[in-house]
């Protein structure tokens, strides 16, 4: 009997799911407030339509979007959910374009999208969303946006000869996050997990305080904080951090030792997606410093890992263009058995 019910619930024993994370920035950011709700829902947007046939080719069932611009109401993310075909979105005001009163470039003038918590020619501009197939616990979502950068422990602020840049009162407001540091549980058959997603500062178009690689670098090591109890509150089981971290570990500008540390943790699965471009995810051309990688998914060790990948399709695929049309970044995803 014991043989029996054993061969029983082997035989009808349920297959394990697949969650397919992925992230993606889609660089629909427009140069005005309302712009993006207009083109979305004008239709016949290039760009637009690109984006969407390349969310569609890669099939997630939870995407983490940056650089799409946020809207109070959230009817410009409805809309894009709703022609993506995800039932659950989520966002939040981002700091992009979020205004100070300050200067915060240290260029001498007030006003400028350079002066706002983050750069942006207004508030919203290029912020960050959540598309999923699967429901998002809204009320237990932990937004880390707001922390200031001077509240993180052993913080890379800039420093010249004339103190603190670019200017004490300035480092007294400045927030760490560039667009934002979220930690949004998503609910699975078998349990909740907590995606988390950013987007940072590229380490770039700054003087030699280096004001943004700084930044870039303390926005990276926030999430090994969050993990280590210093930050936060860290998640208590499985999660994924996805999201644009504007760094690559060996190539490009920026402070490496944030990435690499990262990419390092024994905590993290870094499986290295690859592409036609092998893990490379962006393409900036020149004079820009090409092709690098800076878009990441990174499950921690309770999952199992079972496929990953970049689309950047090879120069003959039908979906090449579309995929350059779309965004210069390219989307990764990461299969992870539950």
């Amino acid at each position: 009997m014991t043989a029996l019910v054993l061969l029983f619930g082997w035989a009808f024993a349920a297959p394990a799911e697949t969650l397919r994370i992925a992230t993606y920035n889609t660089e629909l950011q427009r140069d005005g407030p309302g712009l993006f709700l207009r083109d979305l829902a004008r239709g016949g947007d290039d760009q637009i339509d690109a984006v969407l046939a390349v969310i569609a080719a890669a099939n997630a069932d939870v995407l983490a979007l940056q650089s799409i611009d946020y809207d109070l109401t959230g009817e410009a993310l409805t809309r894009l959910a709703q022609a993506a075909g995800y039932p659950h979105h989520f966002a939040l005001r981002p700091n992009t374009g979020l205004p100070t009163a300050l200067d915060m470039d240290g260029d001498g003038l007030l006003g400028g999208p350079r002066d706002a918590q983050s750069y942006g020619r207004f508030s919203g501009q290029g912020g960050m969303a959540i598309l999923s197939r699967h429901p998002i616990l809204v009320d237990e979502v932990q937004d880390l946006s707001t922390l200031l950068w001077t509240e993180i422990p052993d913080p890379l602020l800039p420093v010249t000869a004339d103190g603190p840049f670019p200017s004490t009162a300035a480092q007294a407001i400045q927030r760490l996050s560039t667009t934002g540091h979220w930690i949004v549980p998503i609910a699975l058959p078998d349990g909740p997990f907590d995606l988390m997603t950013f987007h940072a500062s590229p380490p770039v178009f700054d003087g030699p305080e280096d004001r943004n690689g700084r930044r870039n670098h303390d926005e990276i090591r926030l999430w090994q904080q969050v993990l280590d109890g210093e930050v936060g509150s860290a998640p208590a089981g499985r999660f994924v951090i996805a999201g644009d971290a504007n760094l690559d570990p060996v190539d490009g500008d920026g402070i490496k030792s944030a990435i690499t540390s990262l990419l390092a943790d024994p905590r993290l699965q870094d499986v290295a997606p690859e592409g036609t471009k092998g893990t490379d995810t962006v393409d900036w051309p020149d004079p820009g410093p090409g092709t690098l990688r800076v878009d990441y998914v990174l499950p921690s060790t309770h999952w199992q890992v079972r496929d990953a990948g970049v689309i950047w399709p090879a120069p003959d695929d039908p979906m090449a263009d579309t995929a350059a049309k779309a965004s210069r970044h390219r989307l990764v995803w990461v299969d992870l058995g539950y």
